[in-house]
């Protein structure tokens, strides 16, 4: 099996504050949405669900639940820190050290920089059989707030820059893993984090069989509005109910123009322009501006007509490099700031470049139009997996690299994990396995998923999961620790330095 970590597209040197991007090469990859299905047959009738089911629970005993307790193998298994600088080939150097400095911090901070860690991992675990698109990186803080079209807000996942096509229990597990190693470093003990984890499985078992028997349109527009979370088997308590109220109430104030208060300030000449603030926020040569507005003006063809239609009415004002999440650190990042009606009708557009997803090694390769673009990977994959999502998402490529572009902080906010005691993660991770499984069931058989997960009151999935986070919240501290003592013994240099920033 080829153990080497997915490389990022060839470009030039980025080892310079400000890397030019070609404006002279536009993208060219230019995918219409309807491109993105494949024609169908409606004349065909498909498999009565309960036979799907069936077929599921047929796979449960090839691939039984016990099977998901055991630890990954170590034999063979590369070292973790290597995994991780080669995940930093082509990435801007001079922010390695700052992401590495993040990894560093905490076990949990390592676990969402190192997804290619846990994919080899993950690649060595047993299969059900059954394939979804897949988030890729479903641990507990991908899951946040945002804003409806409609102006509500609503709890889902919100980062997809690792989706792709496998097996949904990946997912799962990655999210489970997660909830043991916050619960760890909250001195959580082993009884409440088994709890915490179990519940978390729960949520996706009920909710995935609660799916396999609806239509297709009734799981589409399954969406949990995050101001009346009502999931199937749990109550919210008191502490989950005030947490996730201040939460929505400051997702609420998060829009355009408060956003512009912080980030931006008055020039001179009365103009608007981002506030610096290095290293999260960096000036970029001309080069790469027009390079960046380049290619804003392409990413438009990637939108319906009518979006499309309303961009038109802005007008980019500044661009700046903008550093952004723990494991997307060095990967190219820009902030756009742009105007419409007047100085007051701002409009920020993150533009952040696609690399290849950590699980491409262990995958099949993916189907047009996923496999030729990454920007439109992620892409489709939000618009695939995400309930409702957001009307100015799209595509576009920059000095051949592949970027997709997405609204800023507009109505987003973030569930304090750090801040919940036990019973709250409890609730919290209930919600977040059901939400995973309402994001699986809307492109892969939930009828089969739920025939392997097993009914109501079938525990041997939970226990099993369970079993494996506790085993791999063991792996994951050792792994930190490597990274610990590496940076320890310079074998990152630099990094000093980007801690102090």
């Amino acid at each position: 099996m080829d153990i080497s970590a997915p490389q990022m597209t060839p470009g030039p040197d980025a080892s310079d504050l400000d890397p030019p991007l070609d404006a002279e090469k536009p993208s060219d990859v230019v995918l219409a949405p309807a491109e993105a299905f494949p024609r169908i047959d409606l004349r065909a009738q498909g498999e009565p669900w309960e036979r799907r089911r069936a077929a599921g629970k047929q796979l449960r005993r090839e691939v039984p639940h016990a099977a998901h307790a055991e630890a990954v193998p170590t034999d063979g298994r590369p070292d973790p820190v290597e995994l991780v600088e080669r995940s930093n080939a082509g990435r801007q150097a001079r922010l390695v050290p700052l992401r590495i400095a993040r990894m560093a911090e905490s076990p949990f901070a390592f676990l969402r920089g190192a997804a290619g860690v846990m994919a080899f991992d993950l690649s060595r675990t047993p299969r059900s059989g059954i394939d979804v698109v897949m988030n890729g990186d479903a641990h507990i803080s991908n899951f946040g707030l945002f804003g409806t079209p409609q102006r509500d807000v609503v709890l889902d996942l919100n980062d997809f820059d690792e989706v792709t096509i496998g097996p949904w229990e990946w997912d799962l597990k990655r999210l489970v893993a997660s909830l043991n190693v916050v619960a760890r470093q909250q001195e959580i003990g082993r009884g409440e984090r088994q709890r915490i984890v179990t519940s978390c499985v729960e949520g996706y078992r009920r909710s995935m069989l609660d799916l396999a028997p609806r239509g297709p349109i009734d799981v589409w527009h399954r969406a949990a509005r995050a101001d009346r979370l009502d999931f199937n088997g749990i109550e919210i308590d008191a502490d989950s109910q005030a947490a996730l109220r201040k939460a929505v109430e400051k997702a609420r104030r998060r829009d355009n123009a408060s956003l512009l208060e912080k980030v931006g300030e008055r020039q001179v000449d009365g103009g608007w322009r981002f506030r610096l603030d290095p290293p999260i926020l960096t000036a970029v040569g001309e080069a790469t501006r027009e390079a960046v507005i380049s290619g804003l003006e392409h990413y438009a063809e990637s939108l319906p007509r009518e979006r499309r239609f309303m961009l038109s009415r802005y007008h980019v004002v500044d661009v700046v490099h903008r550093v952004v999440g723990v494991g997307s650190v060095g990967t190219r990042a820009y902030l756009a700031l742009l105007f419409g009606n007047s100085d007051q009708d701002a409009l920020f557009l993150q533009v952040k470049e696609a690399i290849t997803p950590s699980h491409a090694p262990y995958v099949p390769p993916l189907p047009e139009p996923y496999g030729s673009h990454d920007g439109a990977r992620v892409v489709y994959g939000q618009r695939l997996l995400q309930a409702v999502g957001d009307p100015l998402l799209g595509w576009t490529t920059i000095g051949d690299r592949p970027f997709y572009v997405r609204q800023m902080k507009n109505m987003k906010g973030e569930i304090p994990h750090a801040l919940l005691g036990g019973r709250s993660l409890e609730f919290f991770a209930f919600g977040y396995g059901a939400l995973l499984a309402r994001a699986h069931a809307r492109t892969g058989d939930a009828a089969a998923i739920a025939g392997y997960c097993g009914g109501a009151e079938n525990r041997g999935f939970d226990d099993a999961l369970d079993a494996f986070a506790e085993q791999y919240g063991d792996q994951n501290a050792r792994d930190h620790q490597a990274l610990v003592e590496a940076v320890a013994a310079g074998r990152f240099a630099g990094i000093e330095a980007a801690e102090g920033d």
